[in-house]
């Protein structure tokens, strides 16, 4: 164990002939600057070779989480090493509930599917009718997800239910019985939906889905296209309050040393990979955006420090 988190004295720790990792578990904040750090120091071919090898050979499985992996980074991290990271959901009320495959195809920017013992389902709220107050999108299991007829790639709340869900907040019988649907499904406050075999994340229903002008739009989706910009090297996507559109999308980002950029030439950029509603309305740079010790931004915080009413 290291007393903090050191970019240097992780790489010796993967780098040591001595080494006998067998697994490395982390949020992607770190392996960010893990990456930052192989760009400045490891330049010469013949050592990223070495890299890639001993990367290899000292560690058997690299898995990210807490929350989510943006797909350059995942790339970039394949490239690098030749381990492409394992990534996963969890919370603290429910354990790890999905997962990509330890076996097999792991798909870039999705969760996968439920782990043994877990039950999900993707449920939106409706006027109580016969008893339920949720419509069920998609439920589903270790065994398969069966989606409803004519809900295909429809958006909702992940539900969870299953033995590694907890049973109660501590002393707070309100905040529990708000946690939980009138059937005793623990509501994850996340946004999601069932495409391609797998879940996808699409974010926080609270604050990463940014209502504009009629559209949902996720803030994780436009924070992976903007991580593939040349230039940025972390960003924060977040609903501006707008009185005509309802909220606008206002990135927060942090540049490469050495790189500009204005909203102008960022809107020409985003143009070719980016739906026209998805694309920034505010660009607004930083030296670094602030983290919790899980590696989460607060974008509530964010909100109340930019945008304060």
């Amino acid at each position: 164990m290291l007393p903090k988190f050191c970019p240097e004295k992780v790489w010796e720790h993967f780098l040591s002939t001595e080494a006998t990792i067998n697994i490395f578990m982390a949020v992607p904040t770190i392996y960010s600057k893990l990456i930052e750090y192989y760009d400045r120091h490891f330049i010469e071919p013949s050592i990223q070779d070495s890299v890639r090898t001993m990367c290899q050979r000292n560690l058997r499985l690299m898995v990210s989480g807490s929350s989510a992996l943006p797909v350059p980074v995942l790339e970039r991290w394949r490239e690098i090493t030749g381990h492409t990271l394992l990534e996963r959901y969890g919370m603290t009320e429910i354990g790890m509930a999905l997962t990509n495959p330890l076996q097999g195809p792991r798909v870039p920017g999705s969760v996968g599917n439920p782990l043994p013992g877990v039950e999900v389902r993707i449920a939106t709220e409706v006027p109580p009718k016969e008893g339920s107050s949720y419509t069920i999108l998609a439920q589903g299991d270790v065994c398969g997800t069966k989606v409803s007829p004519g809900l295909e790639n429809k958006e909702g709340e992940l539900q969870v239910r299953g033995p590694a869900v907890f049973r109660e907040y501590w002393r707070k019988p309100r905040e529990t019985r708000e946690a939980f649907t009138p059937d005793g499904w623990f509501r994850t406050g996340d946004t999601v939906v069932y495409k391609d075999n797998s879940y996808w994340i699409l974010g926080r229903t609270s604050v990463d889905i940014i209502k504009s002008g009629g559209y949902k739009i996720s803030a994780l989706e436009v924070e992976r296209h903007l991580l593939a910009h040349p230039g940025i090297t972390d960003v924060a996507v977040i609903g501006a309050p707008d009185v005509t559109w309802g909220q606008r999308v206002a990135a927060i980002v942090t540049l490469r040393d050495g790189h500009t950029l204005s909203l102008k030439e960022l809107k020409e950029w985003a143009r070719a990979v980016m739906d026209p509603y998805c694309i920034p309305a505010e660009l607004i740079q930083v030296e670094e955006i602030p983290r919790n010790q899980m590696g989460k931004i607060n974008k509530k915080q964010l909100l109340a420090d930019f945008y304060p009413q």
